[in-house]
């Protein structure tokens, strides 16, 4: 199999996974420093990102790495509490700065284009104290960030990542709470964290928009985890109807308000209000946008990142008295006996080329990036990687068959 010109080969990394120095330098505390040296059962094996891969102290040696795999492409994270430890700039570290200065300076000198997210997870444990994202003063506070970074890096760097999976963020830190700060907020948390992280990242756009676009010239948009959802039952209408709502709350609950019109899906809007009511709720759990919102975030992305590992067949469910977003859907997942299994991963090729059809045809074939794909590996991986190329190989397969030439080559980034 051939590449086609111009395909672009990256490597993703964030910054609390591999960065370590976590009190380094100057460097604040996170949520996950918090959270991690909590321990307990909520942390496997009482393990931290204090060390992790070290990349504070051995980026030369990420260099290397970067240079030999031959990538052409860099995506990695800002950490927020190392550039600003107490999440305003009202205390700025200098070291933090360097750091990062000189990891964009070294990618662009061996021809690597970086790609930086401004936030993936790790929130100042400041901030966190003042109500995280359940607070809407959370939007402020990033929109300061989001200048602040654009200022200090955007002379070099072109394309911008603003936030990283907000909804797995939403669900899993201010829903269930299995993420820090581990306080669930059933049915209710992850829908006011999703409003405000939709509401950051227009607000971040704007400010980038007037500006340092027309000096700096370059793309911001925010990276979106979607899997696709195949009916369990292609004859079954409840089991259709099912997948559409499980695409809905997955990718469409935020990419439809920032690339369609600045509001919900009415699917996703409907069930939660049925939902709500069900439960003796006086109104819907699921905040609304003003309408001056909503012209605000209607438009705020110049590309369409997507983040893809698998996909899960889905079955309707009923759902009479239990409250949470992921009971809301009112859907059972799971997988085909006859797919690989790698960890959470489950091998299905074709899920990617169903998703980026969906894409196309949703959101007005927009310029797509896959920001993030792979499998897990268990520790210590095997260098016997057999598995990991295949998983590549037949996703490309899918990914090339109806690929456009042309296209490819205008957006070498695909």
């Amino acid at each position: 199999m051939a590449f086609p010109a111009g395909f672009g080969w990256g490597a993703s990394t964030a910054a609390y996974q591999v960065e370590g120095g976590w009190d380094a330098d100057g460097k604040g505390p996170s949520v996950w420093d918090t959270f991690t040296h909590q321990g307990g059962e909520r942390v496997f094996q009482n393990q931290t990102g204090d060390v992790a891969c070290g990349s504070y102290t051995l980026w030369e040696e990420d260099l290397k790495c970067i240079k030999q795999l031959g990538l052409t492409h860099y995506r990695f994270s800002l950490s927020w509490s190392r550039l600003l430890p107490d999440g305003t700039t009202g205390f700025i570290n200098q070291k933090g700065i360097d750091y990062y200065n000189k990891i964009i300076d070294d990618l662009l000198t061996n021809g690597v284009i970086p790609i930086v997210t401004l936030y993936h997870f790790d929130l100042p444990q400041a901030l966190e104290d003042k109500g995280g994202w359940l607070s809407e003063a959370i939007i402020e506070s990033f929109d300061k960030y989001a200048r602040f970074c654009f200022s200090m890096f955007g002379d070099r760097v072109k394309q911008w990542i603003t936030i990283n999976e907000p909804n797995i963020l939403a669900i899993m830190a201010y829903d269930l709470g299995v993420f820090p700060p581990g306080v669930p907020h059933f049915g209710t948390g992850g829908y006011q964290a999703a409003h405000n992280l939709i509401k950051a990242h227009a607000r971040s756009w704007h400010s980038y928009d007037s500006f340092f676009r027309k000096e700096q010239k370059g793309m911001v948009s925010l990276g979106i985890f979607a899997g696709w959802a195949e009916p369990a039952d292609t004859n079954s209408v409840s089991d259709q109807e099912a997948a559409k709502r499980a695409i809905a709350f997955c990718l469409d609950f935020f990419a439809k308000p920032i690339f369609i019109d600045g509001d919900y899906p009415e699917v996703v809007k409907s069930q939660i209000a049925f939902m709500s009511k069900k439960q003796g709720y006086p109104s819907s759990r699921l905040p609304k946008f003003t309408e001056e919102e909503k012209r605000m975030i209607k438009g705020t992305a110049d590309f369409f990142a997507v983040q893809y590992y698998t996909s899960r067949l889905v079955k309707y469910q009923e759902n009479k008295k239990e409250v949470g977003f992921l009971q809301d859907v009112e859907l059972q997942v799971f997988p085909d006996p006859s797919w690989k299994r790698l960890d959470w991963v489950y091998v299905v090729p074709w899920g990617i080329r169903k998703l980026l059809k969906y894409i196309k045809d949703t959101y007005n074939n927009p310029v797509i990036y896959i920001t993030e794909n792979g499998f897990p590996q268990g520790d210590p991986a095997s260098l016997d990687d057999t598995q990991r190329w295949e998983y590549f190989r037949q996703t490309f397969q899918e990914l090339f068959k109806d690929a456009d030439p042309k296209v490819l080559n205008k957006y070498p980034a695909h």
